[in-house]
């Protein structure tokens, strides 16, 4: 695999481990009880930036190293996972 493959495969979990990891934690102004005139309840009472970007950089190398451990050393793939959608091709 090259580098450019290896970085977009990486990117791509760390964009989906992202939106995994934002709620986590969060405290919205409503459940402070301090919501700031012009902004919705829902709205985060303080920004957690940094910790949510170490955070999503960690989990997301954990699951970019376990999937890379079971491409490279056990030969999984994607045509190793089942087929939901049943073949109707000619036998």
């Amino acid at each position: 695999m090259t580098f450019l493959s290896a970085f977009a495969v990486y990117f791509i979990i760390w964009w989906i481990t992202l939106f995994a990891i934002l709620p986590i934690g969060l405290r919205t102004q409503a459940d402070e009880d301090e919501v700031v005139l012009g902004t919705v309840e829902s709205a985060p009472a303080k920004f957690r930036g940094g910790r949510v970007l170490l955070l999503t950089t960690l989990v997301s190398a954990l699951v970019y190293g376990l999937w890379l451990a079971l491409s490279t050393y056990y030969g999984f793939n994607l045509s190793s996972l089942p087929r939901i959608v049943p073949d109707f091709g000619p036998n």
